[in-house]
């Protein structure tokens, strides 16, 4: 790779030894000199520590809230295909009801004109039988014809009666799935508003050490989840198709996580991860969670790039696995897509899109 992207083998590298070089707090062995008294005191790392997890968990919150977002679209985006559906069913069963209704008219004035007159008498009463007797052998026909278009009638006016009940039930859901969007939508803005809000209240400094705690926090994980072996029989080779989904996730990085969106030029976790596998040809669900629920689970053993590392015990996050004990995913609101380490947030599972 080139500019913004690199070996997963040298990320690795860089992250195993800045496990092994930089101790959390470290770079603040010796004591910060004293601050004058105009400037705010510094906070201590215990106390921005504190303010590290409630950001994580503000930003979390938001990404399960995100998560209910991106399935209540599609839930919506589906029910408004099928009630376009059934539109368009609605108006060929109008049209073809109409035409029924024409020729059921017809044939009620064609019988008003023979009288009604029974068969027995028409047939004493006819100058020619042998005519009658023909002309009774298509009303006969016709009587046939018309019992069949009747029920091509009623079964017609049923179809419609059906359709109209299942646009209804659609249109409620698709109602109460609007309703679930916005109130995800309003919960997500607050939840990454709070966490901004609280980052905003730290001094430049403190911020820089902010970052610095994240990062000593996402290596201490990933060096105890190498340490566990974790790595040691993984080995799968990926698949041709596999090969194409980390090509297309490794080729965004650099570019922003934003909720919800699905590219090209932002991401959130999931959106990378279903357009990457949507690039290799296969069609995956669009959020974390139903990742997890619809995709096959594997060992991690049995662990190839392209396949999916579902994180949390609610499935909130995910990224792609690529390979040496690395991860390209898109991380979190004010952060960019990025190579990770696998073991750098709780693991809840493996998924494989192209099993």
């Amino acid at each position: 790779m080139t500019g913004k992207r690199y070996s997963t083998a040298a990320t690795v590298a860089l992250i195993c030894a800045a496990v092994v070089v930089t101790a959390p707090g470290a770079a603040y062995a010796s004591p910060p000199p004293p601050s004058s008294p105009a400037e705010p005191t510094p906070r201590s790392d215990e106390s921005l520590e504190r303010v590290r997890k409630e950001i994580e968990k503000l930003y979390h919150d938001a990404g399960v809230a995100t998560d209910a977002y991106n399935a209540a679209e599609e839930k919506a985006d589906k029910q408004s295909e099928q009630i376009v559906k059934l539109a368009k069913d609605i108006a060929e069963g109008q049209a073809r009801l109409k035409k029924l209704k024409a020729r059921a008219g017809a044939a009620a004035r064609a019988q008003y004109r023979g009288g009604g007159m029974p068969d027995e008498a028409q047939l004493m009463l006819s100058d020619d039988p042998r005519q009658f007797l023909d002309g009774a052998g298509r009303m006969r026909q016709g009587e046939k014809a018309t019992k069949g278009m009747l029920t091509e009638l009623r079964r017609t006016q049923e179809d419609l009666r059906i359709y109209a009940e299942d646009a209804t039930a659609r249109w409620k859901k698709l109602e109460a799935n609007r309703k679930a969007k916005a109130a995800s939508k309003k919960k997500i803005k607050k939840k990454i508003a709070d966490a901004e809000k609280l980052e905003s209240r730290l001094e430049k400094k403190e911020r820089e050490r902010l970052r610095k705690l994240e990062e000593e926090a996402a290596l201490k994980k990933q060096s105890a989840w190498v340490g566990s072996g974790a790595l040691k029989d993984i080995g799968g080779k990926m698949t041709p198709e596999g090969k194409k989904a980390v090509e297309f996730a490794t080729a965004q990085i650099g570019k922003p996580y934003v909720w919800g969106a699905e590219g090209p030029g932002s991401y959130d976790c999931s959106g990378l991860t279903s357009k990457a596998w949507a690039a290799a040809g296969r069609g995956i669900p669009r959020t974390s969670q139903e990742q997890w629920k619809q995709l096959p689970r594997i060992d991690m053993k049995n662990m190839r790039p392209g396949d999916l590392i579902i994180y949390h015990a609610d499935a909130s996050h995910v990224g792609m696995y690529v390979g040496d004990g690395a991860i390209v995913h898109a991380p979190r609101p004010g952060r960019d897509v990025t190579i990770a380490g696998a073991g750098s947030m709780k693991i809840l599972g493996v998924v494989r899109p192209d099993e």
